[in-house]
Order: C-alpha cells, then sequence, then structure tokens
C-alpha cells in the first residue's frame, strides 16, 4: 500500500460537494421501492499483505481509497486486499421477508462477510450485483466486512486504468466505487422488469413477482390501469408521445406483484439503420438523425471515478447540452444509473463502450494503424480466462442498461485493445439486445459484422469515404489546451495539436467543424464524436477543465456549428 499517484499531482477540487453520507438517493431508477437503506457514509479500512492487517483510516464510501474525497488517497500493490468494514441496524418496521444486499460496483474481485458468515463473492470492477443476507443478519446490530483483490489484472475488464499512469492511461481504482445499500422484499418480488419500446406500444417482461400483475401507468390525463397474467405483456400507448433529446418524454409507472410494488418509467423510441438520398444513415424514431457527441471518460478530479455528488454528472451533461451537442460516448467505462436516469431525464443519447481486457500494444493497435495500416490485426493472444471475462461484463452491462432509453449504440471494441472473436461477439450481442446499434470495432480493425462503419481520425484532415453501412465518425479531434491553475500535472501535459491561448483553440475548433465535419454530415456522416468533454490527468483535449470549475468553449461558436449540423437533416 502506498499514496496514489494521484495525490502526488496537484490537488484539484470540483464544486461538487460529498454529503455525510454521499450518493444518498435511490440508486436504482428503474426499480424503485419503498424500503431503502443506504449504507455509503464512513466505513473502516484496512490493508491485508499475506497475513498482516494493518489499519487505514476512515473512509467515505462510494469513493474508491485512491482518490482524495474518500480520505484515503492510498492505492493497492498486486499482493494487498482491502478489507472494508461497517456495521448497521435495520430500522423498525425495514424488513419484510427477506433482505437484500446490493452493490452498486466495487473493483475487482469481492468476497462479502455478515456477521461473520460469507455470503457471496462477484467477479469484475463494472457491474452492480445483488446478495441475500437474510439468514445470516442478527436481531440487532449487525457487521458488514468486503474483501477485496485488485491486481489490475488484464484478464478483467480495466478500461484506461494503469499502474503507470500517464497520457492517455489514467489513475487506477480500486474497491467499493458506487453505492452500497439495503432493500427488503417479501418472498415472492420482483428481480427485474424490461422494458423494449416501438414508437407506439412498449414490450413490458418481468421477472420474478406473482402470476397476476398489475401496471399503472401514469400520464398526463390521468392513471390508467392494466391487468395481466405471466412474464408479457405488450402496452399499446395512446397518442403517444415520443422521447428525443429535443424532447425527453418519459413514462412513468407502478408494478404491482402480490405483496410487492415498484416504480419505474419507460420512453417510446427506437434507433435504426435506413436509406437516405442513396446512403445508409442512422435513424432516431425513424427519421435521419445527427448524432453530434462527445467522448466523455467519466473521471473527475477529486473522486477518480465518480464526482463528489450526483451533482457532477448533472452538470456535465447540461453543459454540453448548453453547447449544442445531444450525444456522449461513454468510453470504456460503466457507470452508476444515476448518470443514465440524468441522460434520460435531460435529453442526451449514450453511445456506451463495453469495458476492454487484454493487454495493449502501442505498435499494434496505435503506431500502425495511425499510419494506415487499419484493414487487418496483427495476431492478438485472449487466453480461455480473459475471453469469458469480456463476456461475462459485456453481458451484465447490456441487461443492467437495458431500460434506459438514452442508450441508442454499444461499442464492442476500441481500436483493437482485446479484440477477439469480434464478428461470433457482434451476433451473440446483437441476440441478447436487437433495439441498439452495434459498432463491432469502434476505430482501426474492422470486422464484417457490424452496424455501422466506424471511423478514427487524428493527426489529418477528416476525409471518410463511406461503404455500404452507416457511417461514424467514433473520434477526432483531441485539440488541447492548458489552463492556468486547473491543470493536474503542470509538468507533462497530453493531447494531439496544442494551443496557447483560448481563443486560437475555439478558432481551430470552430474551423475543423465548419471545414471538415459539417461537410461530411452533409455527405451522409451519421455521427461524430469529438475528444473529449472533460480534460482528464494529463489530458487537456477537453470542452471544460479537469475540475469543471472553467468551460473552455465558446458556446456562440458551437451553437452555431450545432445548428448547421442539424440543418443536414433537413
Amino acid at each position: 500500500m502506498k499514496p496514489s499517484v494521484a495525490s502526488s499531482m496537484k490537488r484539484l477540487t470540483t464544486p461538487f460537494e460529498a454529503g455525510d453520507i454521499p450518493y444518498s438517493s435511490y440508486p436504482r431508477p428503474q426499480l424503485v421501492r419503498d424500503s431503502f437503506l443506504n449504507l455509503n457514509g464512513r466505513w473502516s479500512l484496512s490493508c491485508r499483505k499475506k497475513t498482516a492487517v494493518t489499519a487505514v483510516g476512515e473512509i467515505l464510501v462510494p469513493f474508491p481509497p485512491e482518490s482524495e474525497v474518500s480520505g484515503i488517497g492510498k492505492t493497492l500493490d498486486a499482493d494487498e486486499q482491502w478489507i472494508s468494514e461497517r456495521t448497521f441496524t435495520l430500522p423498525d418496521g425495514f424488513c419484510r421477508d427477506r433482505v437484500l444486499l446490493h452493490f452498486g460496483a466495487v473493483d475487482q474481485t469481492t468476497r462479502v462477510f455478515v456477521n461473520g458468515c460469507e455470503i457471496g463473492e462477484h467477479l469484475g470492477g463494472y457491474t452492480a450485483f445483488t446478495l441475500d443476507i437474510t439468514e445470516a443478519l442478527g436481531s440487532g446490530e449487525n457487521r458488514l466486512r468486503v474483501e477485496v483483490w485488485d491486481p489490475l489484472s488484464a484478464d478483467f475488464p480495466y478500461g484506461k486504468q494503469r499502474k503507470k499512469r500517464g497520457g492517455m492511461w489514467y489513475t487506477p481504482v480500486s474497491g467499493i466505487w458506487q453505492t452500497v445499500w439495503l432493500e427488503s422484499v417479501p418472498s415472492s418480488y420482483l428481480r427485474g422488469v424490461r422494458f423494449t419500446p416501438t414508437l407506439n406500444s412498449v414490450l413490458i417482461e418481468t421477472d420474478g413477482g406473482e402470476e397476476e400483475k398489475c401496471l399503472l401507468l401514469h400520464t398526463d390525463r390521468g392513471v390508467k390501469e392494466y391487468r395481466f397474467c405471466g412474464d408479457c405483456f405488450t402496452l399499446q400507448v395512446e397518442e403517444p408521445h415520443l422521447w428525443s433529446p429535443e424532447d425527453p418524454y418519459l413514462y412513468d409507472v407502478t408494478l404491482v406483484s402480490g405483496d410487492d410494488e415498484v416504480q419505474s418509467y419507460f420512453a417510446l423510441r427506437t434507433v435504426s439503420e435506413g436509406t437516405v438520398n442513396g446512403r445508409k444513415r442512422l435513424l432516431l424514431n425513424g427519421k435521419p438523425y445527427a448524432f453530434h457527441g462527445l467522448l466523455d471518460q467519466g473521471y473527475y478530479a477529486d473522486g477518480i471515478y465518480l464526482p463528489s455528488s450526483e451533482e457532477g454528472y448533472r452538470f456535465d451533461i447540461r453543459t454540453m447540452k448548453s453547447l449544442g451537442f445531444n450525444t456522449l460516448r461513454k468510453h470504456i467505462k460503466v457507470e452508476p444509473e444515476v448518470f443514465y436516469y440524468e441522460c434520460d431525464r435531460q435529453g442526451m443519447l449514450v453511445f456506451q463502450d463495453m469495458v476492454n481486457n487484454g493487454r495493449y500494444s502501442f505498435l499494434r493497435d496505435t503506431a500502425l494503424p495511425t499510419l494506415g495500416h487499419k484493414q487487418r490485426s496483427l495476431p492478438r493472444y485472449m487466453s480461455r480466462r480473459r475471453r469469458y471475462m469480456f463476456r461475462l461484463g459485456a453481458e451484465a452491462t447490456v441487461r443492467q442498461l437495458y431500460n434506459h432509453p438514452c442508450i441508442v449504440y454499444y461499442t464492442l471494441f476500441n481500436e483493437g485493445w482485446g479484440q477477439h472473436d469480434e464478428n461470433e461477439l457482434y451476433r451473440v450481442m446483437k441476440q441478447l439486445d436487437g433495439s441498439r446499434i452495434w459498432d463491432t470495432t469502434s476505430g482501426w480493425f474492422s470486422a464484417s459484422a457490424s452496424d455501422v462503419q466506424s471511423e478514427h481520425v487524428y493527426f489529418k484532415p477528416v476525409q471518410l469515404e463511406q461503404g455500404t453501412k452507416p457511417l461514424v465518425l467514433s473520434e477526432f479531434g483531441g485539440y488541447s489546451l492548458a489552463v492556468e491553475g486547473h491543470i493536474f500535472n503542470p509538468r507533462r501535459v497530453y493531447g494531439y495539436r496544442r494551443f496557447e491561448d483560448v481563443s486560437s483553440w475555439n478558432e481551430a475548433l470552430y474551423k475543423l467543424y465548419h471545414e471538415e465535419i459539417v461537410p461530411a454530415f452533409r455527405n451522409g456522416l451519421s455521427a461524430a464524436i469529438l475528444t473529449q468533454v472533460s480534460d482528464v490527468e494529463d489530458e487537456v483535449n477537453g470542452l471544460v477543465t479537469y475540475d469543471r470549475r472553467i468551460v473552455k468553449a465558446d458556446e456562440t461558436l458551437l451553437r452555431r456549428i450545432a445548428d448547421e449540423i442539424r440543418e443536414t437533416c433537413g
């Protein structure tokens, strides 16, 4: 155990303050019950190395121990593990038949104990998991213990984390980094509900609960009641109100099954492919749409893997919308559900990446493709375990995020990192969720089985030739501007084209869009994703600084560009 790399850099704080119980709102907005006990807050943290256990201090959960806001600022060595502990007492009237313990995410391998009894374990650092702890509970105070190993193994999905951070690689995190919470449920309860919309109906599929169910649809004209039996029901919506970034309308619903009752929501929207003026295009709600977006790494100066409060997510989405953008490409990271809820509510489309594993090679995955060797990847080794862990994480991601209308597009592999069995995986994932667009290989090494032609362009003019699929410019730009006083690493900044002042940076950005991107949209481009929302550690190519205190981008110029892009769809 040692001080985190981030703690040795300039300390930057965001305007988003963490409360005594951070992330106190209900963490699963798609399945809300009235029984909820948040376990975020102060926990004790220890570190085990071999057989020796050393007390580290008090940690503020859910922030990872590497972050400043956690109160720890330390990282693990490969042969160490975190031990996080706290006590809790169930409030009067809380317990019904079963008590469930939920974790939003814990990185990477987790074992959970309640009152000394091992309850279960989980593999992977980006998806939620639930354990039934009913039999282990005592009548009074209970002790929860969470043991976590995180050697940052390439067998597991790890994203942009690296022990030796720098450049496009960032400070790693470990341990609990999303909300921990309890809820009580009857013996027969709804484990989940899935909404698959069209433009005038929604297929509702339930998991668990009683045979007979009742759906209450809350509309502007009152509440409508629908009763059905079984696990599937298709709801025809009268006078349908479609969801879009310009009008993010959500339908609230209550689902009752026996003694269980949950609140949820859905939206009516579709994403598909079609031919417009002889070219393949991406369609939103059956019409050509210009997906004008940004790469979103999801890193924050004080919490690293999450902002100090939910307001950080709201700020990013609200700010990017004010600059005229309608899409975020969530880059090689899965966020807490509150992020996607805010995108649903505010009207921000999401292109969601899977989290890669496997080894990265600068020569194979960056240098040669940048020089033009992009059609076929060089041989790479992916063990059976790595293949299993990637698929496990990808399938869990899709199941977890399925109901969010903001998500319209998934990316399997980015620039060859961990790429394997791409055509087979496309077919598997498309069968799991056929309601979204699937980009099998974003950037360099194309796959025959993919819904789009996905290109990255850096260091040269954007000149694209479209083939037989919708054309997506899934990364470009990367223009860099360091703002004094708001730089994470003053000794070394990273970016693809550097500018010394905000005026010349904005002028170059406007010129890039006006002369290269807008004409590409006129010629059939469906989506363009600029690098990126914010600065991240060494990277200073964001539209806002890493601490979210300075917006570098000129709103007037970028809104003018957004208007030009919108007009390309007629």
